[in-house]
């Protein structure tokens, strides 16, 4: 692995955890069809686009077949519609622990930072928490054919860094995510559980314990 010249960030989970306002947008237009949801399911949802999301939901329903695709963009809508309000709440005590010194420690190295999340409403998240401006690049995810754990969204944050994917760490808390960061052949970070992370490169419990150093010294440990 080159030396790493950029960190790629997932949004949800990693920088602020705007999931409890997703469950409840998704379970009330589920109620509305008749579909009950819990939180245990709603995990199923964590890191995957917003029509995945509806189509995984229809099918835990058994409505996968009731709905046209131009019915189920109006009802993915109509849930980010709500999402979106919910969200205008969001502030700085919003930020998951350690996230805005790590972010600020890695600019001070001068590093390229990026958000590679399948969040449309990544940008307008990322100014209510009021880190906007320290992000490089923010990958438009509606400009990516596959969602993760397809490689693209991390890779087309590389290219918009002009960073090779060799020389870039990703960060994710979900699955899906790690995945997605290791096709993309990047040194990937994981935020959960042992069992959650048991394919990242190096995984903590909690934004928390996340470190530039620690991060560093498992990326040469890899290369070892």
């Amino acid at each position: 692995m080159a030396k790493i010249k950029a960190f790629i960030f997932d949004l949800d989970g990693v920088i602020t955890d705007s999931a409890e306002y997703h469950y409840h947008a998704w379970k009330n237009l589920a109620s509305e069809l008749g579909i009950n949801i819990d939180r245990e399911f709603n995990e199923k949802l964590k890191g995957i686009s917003r029509m995945d999301s509806l189509e995984r939901i229809l099918v835990h329903g058994n409505q996968q077949d009731r709905y046209s695709e131009k019915e189920k963009e109006q009802l993915a809508a109509k849930k980010n519609d709500e999402y979106v309000t919910l969200i205008e709440q969001i502030s700085e005590k919003d930020i998951l622990p350690g996230i805005a010194t790590l972010i600020d420690e890695l600019k001070s190295h001068g590093y390229q930072l990026a958000i590679a999340s399948a969040s449309k409403n990544a940008p307008a998240i990322l100014s209510y928490l009021g880190i906007k401006e320290k992000f490089d690049a923010i990958v438009d995810p509606s400009t990516i054919a596959k969602g993760k754990p397809d490689p693209a969204i991390f890779l087309e944050a590389a290219k918009l860094l002009k960073v090779e994917p060799d020389a870039c760490v990703g960060i994710e808390d979900a699955e899906a995510g790690i995945e997605s960061i290791n096709k993309a052949g990047m040194f990937s970070v994981g935020v959960g559980s042992e069992e959650a992370m048991k394919e990242a490169h190096y995984y903590v419990t909690s934004t928390a314990e996340l470190s530039l150093e620690q991060i560093l010294k498992e990326v040469e440990k890899a290369n070892v």
